[in-house]
Formats: structure tokens, sequence, C-alpha cells
């Protein structure tokens, strides 16, 4: 927004065209930008809460798109961690297919396969949150704030919705990473799935790109990083296939997981054949590729405010 001055403005006016200039910025004037997202290769940002079916290149309803997902076993739903929005889709996901999925169960990375139990434990009403939070060593193992799924998982308690622990523990890729799998030993590998797959070279081509933009201490050999992921994708994709049955399951990972299909969709299907759907959560402010997901969902980017852990009885300083 320009605002033209007069050669000789009174101070009291300019003033006023200072307050007015502000109020323009807060009240949605013309020099605040709407928060898009753009999609490699489209020329129309597209705007928050928008849908798009990457196939057809439309926009899509909400609506419309858990009618779609009827037709399909298995739906990815990816994450932002932190972001605060994705959780509130991901659970909006879950309601919507709940209504006509009695078989439905939910397969979460949060955790890995040796907390099952507890798991089912929660789930059948046996635990509350502080014991749960106890029991899956939240804050050693997962780290992120409890609040970002709490909804989800009290939705699954409530609802008698079997949530799945699908991930590694958390020590072995990072196991994998300094050593390879020949490092791991006999009690490392029986958490590994019988079949890891190293071949796809477009997945491996994605990885080379991230390792190259960080610097990993003491984890300098990309094929240790390399068999790392793709034992965790892996690994995570054959805990999916022994819990889906003949049922339905919402698969919540990390958008790298799922990005592309080559992380644990593909590897997934390769097990089971049963059809499937991803969901691509993307920030505004960003760009996206139609190539990432079947639909990539435009969120607000809400990042959880960052605040202190502290144990429950223990009072801020004055």
């Amino acid at each position: 927004m320009k605002i033209e001055m007069p050669e000789k403005t009174p101070p009291r006016q300019l003033v006023v065209l200072f307050v007015a200039a502000v109020a323009a910025l807060f009240i949605g004037g013309c020099a605040v930008a709407p928060k898009t997202l753009t999609i490699k290769g489209d020329s129309t940002p597209m705007m928050e809460n928008t849908i798009l079916e990457t196939a057809t290149g439309e926009t899509i309803l909400r609506r419309q798109l858990i009618d779609k997902l009827a037709g399909v076993r298995v739906i990815y739903v990816g994450e932002s961690h932190t972001n605060v929005s994705h959780h509130a889709i991901q659970l909006e996901v879950i309601r919507e297919l709940h209504q006509n999925t009695p078989d439905l169960s939910i397969g979460m990375e949060m955790f890995d396969d040796t907390y099952q139990p507890v798991l089912d434990r929660w789930t059948a009403g046996e635990l509350d949150e502080d014991e749960f939070l106890r029991q899956t060593h939240w804050y050693a193992n997962w780290r992120f704030p409890f609040d970002l799924y709490r909804d989800i998982l009290q939705y699954a308690k409530e609802n008698w919705i079997r949530v799945i622990a699908l991930n590694l523990p958390f020590h072995i890729p990072a196991k994998i990473r300094v050593g390879g799998i020949a490092s791991l030993g006999e009690q490392g590998s029986r958490h590994l799935p019988a079949f890891i797959d190293t071949t796809n070279t477009e997945h491996r081509d994605y990885l080379e790109k991230i390792y190259k933009l960080h610097a990993f201490r003491g984890r300098d050999n990309f094929e240790f990083f390399y068999e790392a992921q793709c034992a965790w994708e892996d690994a995570m994709a054959a805990k999916m296939a022994e819990y889906l049955g003949t049922g339905k399951m919402v698969v919540l990972a990390g958008n790298g997981h799922i990005i592309r299909k080559f992380g644990i969709p593909n590897r997934a299907f390769a097990r089971t054949r049963a059809p499937f759907a991803t969901i691509y959560l993307a920030a505004v402010g960003r760009e996206a590729e139609r190539s990432w997901a079947d639909y990539i969902w435009v969120t607000p980017d809400q990042p959880m405010p960052r605040m202190p852990m502290m144990p429950k009885g223990m009072k801020k300083p004055k």
C-alpha cells in the first residue's frame, strides 16, 4: 500500500495517515498478502483449507474427499509433527471414516511395536492418561508434546478403535545409521522385517539430497543412512500389513514417510495389495508438487507454542 503525501503535510495529518496505514495492515488491507501454497508448475496459488486431487488437478470439498476414501482400505494422512492443524485434520478424517467403518484401526508412527500391549490397555479403558504416558515412556521416545495427539488417542479410547504401534524401537534406526544393519546383532535384528528393499533409485536419490543438506556427525556413511531409512520404512509397512486384516486403517506418519509413496505406502502395498490413498498436509507459505500424494490438503502454518515441560505440582518461580 502506497500513501501519497502532499509536499508539506501538517504534523497532525501525518499522525492520522500513519495510524491509518498501520490499521490497514491489521484489518486485511491490500498490504497483507493472502496465505497460499504454490503447486510447482501451476500458476494459481492454493488458498488455506483447499484440497487438491492431484490425479485430476481439481480442488474438492472435504465431503468429497471422505466419499472418495470409502473405496480404499488404507489411508495415509501425513503430518508436520508440531503443526496443530495437522492433528486436527487427522482426527477429522478418523471421525468421518469411523461413522461407516466399524472395523477401523489407527496405525501410528509415534509408538514402537514393543508398546502394543500398552496401547491395547489404553483403548480398553484400563489406563488413565498419566499412567499411559508413563508406560509408553512418551517423553523418552516420541518427545513431542502429548497435547498434539491427545484428542486422537482419546477419541480412539472412547470409541474402542484399536491403535497400532508401527515403529521400530527408536534406538534401532540410529544404530543402523552408524554401523549398518550388519552391526545390530541378533537382539537388534529381531525387530526388523524379513525383507528390506534398498533398490528404489527414486527413493535413494530423494534421501541422498536430504543427506547432503545436513551434517551428520558420526554418521558420514550414506549407505548406512539409507539402510536405516529403508529398514524404518519397511518395518512400519510390515506392521501395517500384519494388523490390517480385513478392515480399514488410517496411518498417521510424518510427511516424509508418505511422500511420493516410496516410503511406507508402496512397501505396505507390496505386502497386502490393499488399495490405498495418501494425503499430504502442506502448510501455506511453501511449495508442493502434485507427485507428492494423491491429495494435497493446504493447511494453516500453525506450530504449537513452545512451552517448557514442568512436572505436576511444580509452580513457576515468581
